[in-house]
């Protein structure tokens, strides 16, 4: 169950639905065929970088001498502004309307920050803490693995949800992640106070 727990949380950060519309508009002039190409190198890319992250993340703390506590409420900060940019979303044009770049996308935007962005490596950090490995990769890999399948059907989501369905989901996702942000917070700022009465 916390294999799961952890996958839903990360997938939700992954905001694959919410990515949608960037990933439509980057890949915007390039054949479909080549479109499902580069979205799979991009999110494998993002999967190693994740995967990375949970492996080094308690030595780069250590290194940076940055307690467990920090970052979890460094983590449920980031989560909480993130919700609130996705449940109140400021108004732009239909981003099918942005301007693509004029070359092929590597690396960024698509893989980082879109969808390795710092909320998902903060909580790859946090878990890679207090769950064993073969729990976080395997958390990752069923996470990644919905992502990346809704991105390689952006096109056939788009039309069955349109902007306002596609909206709506993102909202809906976001609602969930401020419980989460708000518990992760929560949970450092009691564990901080916990640590310094005994300290003390």
């Amino acid at each position: 169950m916390e294999m799961f727990s952890i996958a839903l949380a990360l997938f939700l950060l992954m905001d694959s639905i919410g990515n949608i519309p960037f990933y439509i508009s980057f890949l915007r002039g390039i054949p479909p065929r080549r479109q499902r190409t580069i979205i799979v190198r991009e999110m494998l890319i993002a999967l190693f970088i994740i995967i990375l992250f949970n492996f080094v993340g308690e030595a780069l703390m250590n290194f940076l001498h940055i307690s467990l506590d920090t970052i979890q409420i460094a983590g449920g900060i980031i989560l909480f502004l993130l919700c609130l940019k996705m449940i109140f979303p400021s108004d732009q044009s239909d981003p099918e309307k942005s301007l693509p770049p004029t070359t092929e996308p590597f690396i960024v935007p698509l893989a980082v920050p879109l969808v390795a962005g710092p909320s998902v490596l903060a909580l790859v950090m946090i878990y890679s803490q207090q769950q064993s490995t073969s729990t976080m990769v395997g958390a990752i890999c069923i996470a990644w693995a919905a992502s990346l399948l809704i991105l390689l059907t952006c096109e056939f989501l788009k039309k069955l949800l349109g902007w306002r369905g596609i909206t709506a989901m993102e909202r809906l996702m976001g609602l969930i992640l401020l419980l989460i942000g708000i518990q992760m917070f929560m949970g450092g700022i009691s564990s901080f106070v916990h640590n310094l009465q005994h300290g003390l």
